[in-house]
């Protein structure tokens, strides 16, 4: 990490969590700018695919409720 870098860190560090939060949030967001181009190209591909085998068959749904009850299965078994 550069010298620069690292005094921001450790001068945020110092602060509340609050402000800590606002500046991570902000951090962050200003990194998913550059690639939610891409993310929603990869999620629009894998939106059509899943869509394409539901209408040809090759896969089908599961209800809700049965999920949410070999979830609650699984986890009493594993607990």
């Amino acid at each position: 990490m550069i010298e620069e870098a690292r005094k921001i860190v450790e001068r945020a560090l110092k602060m509340p969590a609050r402000e800590r939060a606002e500046i991570a949030q902000r951090l962050l967001e200003s990194l998913d700018r550059q690639t939610d181009i891409d993310v929603e190209s990869a999620w629009q591909s894998e939106v059509e695919r899943r869509i394409s085998e539901l209408d040809t068959g090759q896969v089908t749904c599961i209800p809700w409720e049965e999920v949410r009850e070999r979830l609650m299965r699984n986890s009493i078994e594993a607990g």
